[in-house]
């Protein structure tokens, strides 16, 4: 099968979609890799790597999308890319349907478009392989955000996290106990601040208390705790998610007004339309913006700015699902794989997610009923 990887605008995404390792072990099974050249240079990937495994390198976006089956991107596509894919071509991208513009599913929807989102792919317990690699790095990587934006020089209180002999450390409260959560608590609890994780669900607060050995608060999501909390938080951290969904708004601007001068809010749930009333997308270019005297970083794609890291990460859940429909087609991988049936959002000219189908107030079909063995 012929598999496309397209380049990103590396102002905006500097991930790639596979590494030269997972390239060749797709050309070892028999399929064809067209290569857009440059992309994986934000990557410190070369075109000659990739070249030495195989791959063909392309020079245009159009001869990726004019000769692959498979087209493999980071960001959601952009007007200009999804106008341009082909009748029935499969599209592995993270989509975040849930806020997507209308115009996007329609385009899928008329083109017959396969579209599978990273996000919403399944491993067979219910958890979310791409994601939660992707998690990971933005969990870690809220922390050291934290810490240099809270730097004088970047308008922040001007302080450490972990305080120093006489000075209190900072107090970092995190909303959501996932992958998200935990590795941005791990972060926090190694540079000496004071941690308090939030939660909907006890079962989640008993384990991440269990886990770090009580070396982190916990409390219920609810206005009152938040409002106290937030109130003497230094660095919040939103890490809420809901499979498909639109984040709830669970930090309202009222309590973001009660926050220290100073202090930081960093809104990881933001790709999925953020958790906290004043988050609004910002860039790698442009990460902050200043309001109610708080500091609001809301990047939907921040593990692109350790993109070498967060390739190899992507690279290691993603590559088995594009070697599962290389090997078997998509109606036959779909069949066998429930996991991956889940991340497909568009089929056959059908929403096959309930979840994104309910947003754009649209039916949804079973996807199995479209595959070949039961259309």
């Amino acid at each position: 099968m012929n598999v496309g990887i397209l380049k990103e605008d590396p102002r905006h995404e500097r991930r790639v979609a596979l590494t030269p390792a997972a390239v060749q072990s797709l050309l070892h099974s028999g399929n064809t890799v067209y290569f857009e050249k440059d992309a994986g240079s934000a990557s410190h990937f070369s075109d000659e790597e990739y070249k030495a495994v195989g791959a063909q390198i392309v020079y245009t976006s159009d001869e990726v999308l004019g000769r692959s089956a498979i087209v493999l991107k980071i960001s959601p596509p952009t007007e200009n890319e999804y106008s341009r894919l082909l009748d029935s071509q499969i599209l592995f991208s993270f989509l975040h349907l849930a806020v997507a513009r209308t115009q996007m599913v329609e385009t899928f929807l008329r083109k017959q478009i396969c579209s599978i989102g990273y996000e919403v792919i399944e491993d067979g317990d219910g958890s979310l392989p791409i994601l939660q690699e992707m998690s990971e790095v933005a969990g870690q990587m809220s922390i050291q955000v934290a810490a240099q934006y809270l730097e004088s020089s970047n308008n922040g209180r001007g302080i450490v996290l972990g305080g120093i002999s006489g000075v209190p450390r900072a107090t970092v409260a995190i909303i959501g106990a996932g992958t998200v959560g935990q590795a941005a608590a791990r972060m926090a609890i190694g540079a000496g601040a004071e941690v308090i994780v939030f939660d909907k669900d006890l079962n989640r607060l008993r384990s991440i208390r269990n886990r770090f050995d009580a070396k982190v608060g916990t409390a219920m999501i609810n206005p009152y705790n938040l409002r106290k909390v937030l109130r003497a938080a230094d660095v919040v951290v939103g890490a809420v998610l809901i499979k498909g969904e639109r984040t709830p708004h669970v930090v309202s601007e009222d309590m973001v007004k009660e926050m220290k001068p100073g202090s930081i809010i960093i809104d990881v749930s933001i790709d999925q339309g953020g958790c906290v009333e004043t988050s609004r997308p910002t860039s790698l270019e442009n990460p902050t913006y200043m309001m109610h005297n708080v500091i609001h970083y809301c990047v939907p794609n921040m593990a692109a700015n350790v993109a070498r890291t967060a390739t190899y990460g992507l690279t290691n859940a993603l590559l088995p699902y594009v070697a599962d429909i290389t090997s078997k087609g998509i109606d036959r991988a779909i069949e066998e794989n429930p996991g991956l049936a889940r991340g497909v959002c568009t089929f056959k000219g059908q929403f096959t997610n309930s979840g994104i189908a309910r947003r754009f107030e649209m039916q949804s079909t079973d996807i199995q009923s479209l595959t070949g063995s039961h259309a």
